[in-house]
């Protein structure tokens, strides 16, 4: 007798008439590889839905999980195990698989999408390419800063042979702390827009193309058509109080010469100041600056030196890629770096550590720099200093956990942001690899595995100290 169905829904930015392919592409990429695996596969359509069915099939045949798929917005999930001896693990291994599978697909369909971003009474901007100089600037500022103290660290070898090695510490040191005082002047400057009361939504507008049907556009339209499309759009909607709809979103681009099919566009508002604001009531903490980058990389962060000047950037990718609930979890848990004073933490523990290196460890500076003692000290020193961030990511979640009250939705966020590295992850040496390696954030699978035990109403006492605690059992769990 087979036990109580499973149900769940994947929320996707896929427009509708993308959901067949993208089951197409689940059958094609997922299922078929894996004969051994994954029988009885049928494509029907249920309610006016294209759907896919197929079976789990356990190595040894003592137990199966029935599988459907609906192709609708979200999609639609349905797990039906065969009795009470199938494993939990097998229902969230399938889950996660299917999670992945459409994020893969998303990622793919990206690739031929055109993406439009509009805030009301904002000047219509174009998106930005991921260049390198882009990334390596705002990697820079990302991450808590911590790429920046480092960056200091690497200066100061130069800068000894101008001011010597008394002065120039002190010099970094002082430099580095006006840095983190005006971080939210610094990463405004990073952004597009900023939020207000009166500008407090952005809106997205995405239409989908072929390969074949995106490499002619690329040659037919240059970015100043694309410009000039999308501000008449904004002039037609937003500029009179109208909301972008595919209607007179799609007249425009007719008029343009460009034939567009409806069915491939989706529009779609956030109230991102809205959401902050309500988080920031949820902590008791002021209302932080919110800059919006027109950027498809997913990411937010949040810097200052304090709550009172804090600054919040989120990137439109994050916008477009996670649902309403999941971007609140996000934001609670950069409020959480905000509570904690996180960025003012971390210049207090790298420039201590610097510090302790020039003036404690001076007299031993001959044997501190020569090669390959150097190397290994660097290397112990940076890894440490990563190490320890990783309590304050882990604390970030334990306190939107707490705070906002969706664990397990920030865990599907997390997910959708890092899937690639989940799928790496499933591998020991790249857990490992991710625990060592110069990140601050601990693992997406420990981040993940860590959300999804907890249970609402989350009450924790200590967050920093159980962050601790979690992230060191976790860490040596892997070895």
């Amino acid at each position: 007798m087979s036990e109580a169905a499973v149900s769940f829904t994947i929320d996707t930015e896929v427009a509708s008439a993308g959901l067949e392919d993208l089951l197409n592409f689940i059958h094609q990429q997922y299922l078929l590889p894996r004969p051994q695996t994954f029988t009885n596969i049928q494509r029907t359509i249920v309610n006016h839905e294209h759907a896919l069915a197929f079976t789990f099939l356990e190595p040894e045949r003592k137990w199966y999980i029935e599988v459907e798929l609906k192709a609708g917005r979200p999609i639609g999930v349905k797990m039906t195990p065969s009795d009470h001896t199938v494993p939990k693990s097998a229902l969230s291994q399938i889950k996660e698989d299917l999670i992945i599978g459409v994020q893969f697909y998303e990622e793919q369909m990206r690739k031929t999408t055109l993406y439009f971003a509009f805030v009301e009474g904002e000047e219509v901007v174009p998106e930005k390419t991921l260049r390198k100089r882009k990334n390596v600037l705002r990697s820079l500022f990302f991450e808590s800063m911590i790429l920046l103290f480092i960056l200091f660290m690497i200066v100061n070898v130069f800068l000894l042979f101008i001011f010597g090695p008394l002065l120039t510490p002190v010099l970094l040191v002082a430099f580095q702390f006006l840095i983190v005082l005006n971080a939210d002047k610094i990463i405004s400057r990073m952004g597009d827009w900023v939020l207000s009361p009166q500008k407090p939504r952005i809106h997205l507008l995405q239409y989908h193309l072929s390969m074949e049907e995106y490499e002619k556009f690329r040659q037919r339209y240059r970015l100043e058509e694309l410009l000039q499309m999308k501000k008449e759009i904004y002039d037609r909607t937003l500029a009179l109080g109208k909301d972008i709809n595919c209607e007179t979103s799609r007249e425009v681009l007719l008029k343009h010469g460009f034939e567009c099919v409806p069915e491939n566009m989706t529009t779609k508002t956030v109230d991102v100041y809205q959401l902050v604001k309500n988080t920031a009531e949820i902590y008791g903490l002021p209302i932080p600056k919110i800059v919006i980058s027109n950027i498809m990389l997913p990411n937010a962060a949040a810097s200052g030196p304090s709550p009172k000047r804090g600054v919040m950037l989120i990137t439109t990718g994050l916008l477009v890629q996670l649902g309403e609930d999941e971007i609140l979890s996000v934001i609670g848990h950069e409020f959480g770096h905000l509570k904690g004073r996180d960025p003012l933490i971390l210049f207090a523990l790298t420039s201590s550590q610097y510090l302790l290196q020039v003036y404690v460890l001076g007299d031993l500076w001959p044997v501190l720099f020569s090669f390959p003692f150097f190397y290994f000290y660097f290397l112990f020193t940076m890894g440490a200093i990563y190490f320890i961030a990783k309590f304050f990511e882990a604390r970030a979640d334990l306190e939107s956990a707490a705070h906002v009250g969706q664990p397990q939705v920030l865990a599907e966020a997390l997910r959708k942001i890092g899937f690639r590295r989940l799928q790496l992850e499933r591998v020991r040496a790249n857990k490992v690899q991710d625990w060592l390696g110069w990140d601050p954030h601990p693992p997406i699978y420990f981040r993940i595995g860590r959300l999804e035990k907890l249970q609402a109403p989350v009450k924790v006492k200590h967050t920093l100290a159980q962050s601790i605690k979690d992230v060191i059992n976790g860490f040596l769990a892997v070895l």
